[in-house]
This record gives C-alpha cells, sequence and structure tokens, in this order.
C-alpha cells in the first residue's frame, strides 16, 4: 500500500509540472502573437507545433469572434488551472489516505 502510496504521490508531483509548463508555454504563445515573430524561427515553430493541436480543438467549439481576440488560450489555461486543482489535488488527497 505505501508502494501506491508514493507513486500517485509522484505521479501528481509530475502532472503538476507538466502542467504549469504547458500553461506558460501557451502564455508565451500568447505573447507572441502580439509582436508578429518569425514564422521560420525554430523556438516560434516548436511553441506552435506543440500548441495549435490543442488550440484548433477548443477553437472549434468556441464562437468565431469578430472583435480579433483568440479566446482560446484563456480556455486552455482556464482548463489547466482545474486540472491542476482537480485531479493533482486528488491524486495527492488519495496517496496521503493511502499512508
Amino acid at each position: 500500500m505505501f508502494v501506491l502510496s508514493n507513486l500517485l504521490a509522484a505521479v501528481a508531483q509530475v502532472l503538476s509540472v507538466v502542467l504549469t509548463l504547458y500553461m506558460w508555454i501557451i502564455i508565451i504563445r500568447a505573447l507572441l502573437s502580439w509582436v508578429n515573430p518569425d514564422p521560420y524561427n525554430p523556438i516560434v515553430q516548436f511553441l506552435y507545433s506543440i500548441t495549435e493541436p490543442l488550440l484548433y480543438r477548443v477553437r472549434q467549439f468556441l464562437p468565431s469572434s469578430y472583435v480579433g481576440i483568440d479566446f482560446a488560450p484563456i480556455v486552455v489555461i482556464l482548463a489547466i488551472m482545474f486540472l491542476q486543482t482537480f485531479l493533482v489535488q486528488t491524486l495527492g488527497d488519495l496517496s496521503m489516505r493511502l499512508r
């Protein structure tokens, strides 16, 4: 039982770090959209390649806005915050109960 508790705690911690990193990548991507970066820059290409699949799926469900604001990054950041609050916290609590 103690091994399962440690496994759940480790999964919760790794998931928290991954979600935090992805949230910062989304924020950087949104900030880059304000300055119109060089699309051939390898860093910009990397950021777009790891964020666009998720942002594209979110944009399919959002109504198209006529004001020129992309709300997909905000929705993704809110979803990440929800996952950190609900899923990571639940895994951490469950690992504590198993001890």
